[in-house]
């Protein structure tokens, strides 16, 4: 019985995580570039009502007892309205819209940091509430959150893009211009540019997710055996390296360019997952968690260089595309690397993380690559194209 339940379990998990993923692929790529014309607010407003109402339908399916395919349900209609990838390229896009360029990738940092903070006080505040009240009440507080956001986001929240304009939504014109941010970008260069960046930043957050996916597995087997406090301590170490990461970053940036605190950042998650493959003692596993506290230092330096390849007017067809990517790599990031930890097993546990430090090395080479081509070359002859690395 039991394995029948975790079948069905997966099999569910499977289909809400795929509808909602394949419905916002086309809601977010719609709002995204929508919300360049009539502004942050309402890309903000709608996503966060969809959760909303996707919490609400959750404590009615819990309540009422009712079929477990309402839950599919709810996450198709949070799916309509953008879901949490669409929130999150609304507010990326709106710190690009208030910020400049050279303090734009510490500001995308605070976000990340932001991220990071949030998921560890879920995680431990929300497993303890569990426990002592079971899954209704958290929903509440889940309720009440996307609540407020909603509220705060129609009501509280000043509007970013400067120059609005009516924009009719239901049109092909919006993914359009997703479409030319890549195959018709304003500067020829920032083509190849944006589709590297893109794929170190999807090889990078695929690694990130896969590697998060299978650190309670690898914490409760043998030999590390860990006890449920234990686990406790290792998932807040691991989100602390998103504080680490934004604190590392703002000193770094003190001497060095962007480019090479990425670099950094990279080396930092390298070392850390080759430790954590070998990890067989307690503390050579918090180890191997210390190594990782600048390995979210990245991501944000990514972010920040794609926004600078495109115009003000493109910050939300951007990271609208860049929301997708991020999505897809949680499917692909379950698919490879909870794949993989069974089948590797039988001649080395770590292996997964052994596999995701040698991926995260094509990304550094990307990353290093791009800069030394930059330091070659003058953007001069453009009209306000991209800076060269001496005037960013």
């Amino acid at each position: 019985l039991l394995q029948e339940v975790e079948a069905l379990v997966s099999h569910w998990n499977l289909y809400i995580n795929l509808g909602g993923f394949f419905v916002s692929l086309f809601s977010v790529t719609l709002f995204g570039p929508w919300s360049d014309s009539v502004g942050r607010r309402p890309a903000l407003i709608l996503p966060a009502a969809g959760l909303a109402l996707q919490t609400a339908i959750y404590l009615l399916v819990m309540y009422l007892e009712l079929h477990v395919a309402y839950f599919l349900l709810g996450r198709l209609l949070s799916g309509l309205t953008g879901d949490y990838n669409l929130i999150l390229a609304s507010c990326f896009a709106y710190v690009a819209d208030t910020s400049d360029r050279r303090t734009r990738t510490f500001r995308v940092a605070i976000l990340e940091a932001c991220l990071g903070t949030a998921g560890m006080l879920a995680s431990i505040g929300g497993g303890q509430w569990r426990k002592a009240q079971g899954y209704i009440n958290p929903f509440w507080l889940a309720f009440a959150a996307t609540l407020a956001a909603t509220l705060y986001a129609a009501f509280c929240l000043q509007e970013s893009v400067k120059q609005r304009r009516p924009a009719r939504l239901f049109t092909l014109s919006h993914y359009k211009a997703v479409f030319r941010l890549y195959m018709a970008p304003e500067h020829p260069s920032s083509r190849w540019k944006l589709a590297l960046y893109s794929l170190a930043f999807f090889l990078l957050i695929t690694v990130h997710f896969g590697a998060k996916d299978l650190f309670v597995l690898y914490e409760l087997g043998f030999p590390l055996c860990w006890a449920s406090d234990l686990i406790g301590y290792g998932s807040a170490a691991n989100y602390l390296a998103y504080l680490s990461s934004l604190a590392g970053l703002r000193l770094l940036q003190l001497c060095l360019e962007d480019t090479w605190v990425a670099e950094i950042g990279l080396i930092s998650n390298i070392a850390g997952l080759v430790v954590i493959s070998l990890a067989t003692t307690t503390a050579l596993m918090f180890t191997g968690y210390g190594i990782l506290f600048l390995s979210m230092a990245a991501t944000p330096v990514i972010r920040s260089k794609l926004s600078k390849l495109v115009s003000e007017t493109e910050q939300g067809a951007l990271f609208a595309s860049v929301a997708c990517v991020q999505g897809l790599c949680s499917l692909v990031a379950t698919g490879v690397f909870n794949s993989l930890y069974p089948a590797t097993l039988h001649f080395m546990r770590g292996f997964p993380f052994l596999f995701g430090a040698i991926i995260l090395l094509i990304p550094a080479a990307i990353i290093g690559w791009i800069q030394i081509w930059d330091s070659k070359h003058d953007y001069s002859h453009f009209q306000d194209g991209p800076p060269s690395p001496a005037k960013d």
